[in-house]
């Protein structure tokens, strides 16, 4: 089994909607967890990322956690949210070599960041949902094809 690490600021809006919609798309395939560079150990997920999520039928259980050396460790794949949260790995845990990637330069191939909605509206948070929801389709499809082997 693949195992998936999701990285953003707070860990309470972008990854962990990437964590449940991972899990939800790939409970086979994938061990699927999610952290912040700069986390508030301890807190929910934001409250507008929940009713999204809960729109789609996608669940979430989720208490933030702040990103360890531990959890960079135990991935096979680490995708950041932005390029910002890629370059802050790298400065604080240097040599992971290409198992960190932004999401977007991942599954597309293309430079972008991931929007960010926090502190947005629910209808804010319902795109960036459909954002995540499309490339991470689009991953556990690839994953799949290339018997999960992109590392």
């Amino acid at each position: 089994m693949k195992r998936i690490l999701f990285v953003c600021t707070g860990n309470t809006c972008r990854s962990p909607m990437a964590e449940a919609v991972l899990r939800h798309h790939g409970k086979e395939v994938f061990e699927v967890k999610s952290a912040g560079v700069f986390a508030d150990a301890g807190s929910d997920a934001s409250a507008h990322a929940k009713t999204a999520l809960q729109e789609q039928g996608i669940e979430i259980n989720h208490t933030s956690r702040q990103l360890t050396e531990e959890l960079l460790q135990w991935a096979d794949v680490v995708l950041t949210m932005t390029r910002g949260h890629k370059q802050t790995i790298a400065q604080y845990y240097p040599g992971l070599g290409d198992k960190v990637h932004t999401l977007y330069g991942y599954t597309e191939r293309i430079d972008r960041d991931i929007s960010d909605p926090y502190g947005g509206s629910l209808e804010v948070y319902r795109r960036t949902l459909h954002e995540l929801n499309t490339l991470l389709q689009r991953f556990a499809k690839n994953q799949a094809a290339e018997g999960g082997g992109h590392v």
